[in-house]
């Protein structure tokens, strides 16, 4: 099984990090594949920024796809730009906070995170991309979610211990709807 992901949003919302937490998670903590591209604006915050992720039980032969059989769009630009890469049958992932639109196209699942109010709500607007990555993990449940909180805290509590609740909470918030979402 190979899961293919573009995580795409503005420079500064953790669109990099929301798949670098995914594709450590798979690479120290299971014994899957993984590959990782990123891309990013000339601009520093504010500009573009996507990654690539793929996650497969086999050896992964690019780190780019031309389609995707997962999207998650932080802001409506990477949605204009990104949701005709996704399969039929792939999952849309909308931070409804603040992308508006929603898809004319009726053959994906369509899953929205509230990810920028969740994040207020919890203390931080920073921990948006958790929340979306928890959604993420919680519908298509390609990892191990205790390993990606581990990993969360591995990678982000290093420097700043003192988000590890935050960013669990978001986390686990995520997870809640994406699981909700599936059913």
């Amino acid at each position: 099984m190979k899961t293919t992901l573009i995580c795409a949003g503005f420079g500064g919302q953790g669109v990099m990090v929301a798949g670098q937490i995914l594709c450590y998670t798979a690479c120290e903590t299971t014994d899957k594949f993984v590959t990782f591209f990123p891309s990013y604006g000339v601009e520093m915050r504010g500009g573009t920024a996507n990654c690539y992720v793929v996650i497969g039980d086999e050896e992964i032969g690019a780190p780019m796809v031309n389609h995707v059989n997962n999207l998650m769009v932080f802001n409506t630009p990477s949605f204009e730009k990104f949701v005709d890469y996704l399969e039929p049958g792939g999952n849309l992932f909308i931070n409804t906070s603040v992308v508006k639109e929603r898809p004319t196209r009726t053959d994906i699942n369509v899953i929205e995170v509230d990810a920028g109010t969740i994040a207020i709500e919890l203390g931080s607007s920073k921990c948006l991309n958790l929340v979306m990555a928890g959604a993420f993990v919680g519908y298509t449940g390609v990892l191990p979610e205790e390993n990606c909180v581990q990993t969360i805290f591995k990678k982000l509590g290093a420097k700043r211990p003192e988000m590890n609740p935050i960013n669990e909470a978001a986390f686990r918030k995520g997870l809640e709807i994406g699981k909700a979402a599936k059913k």
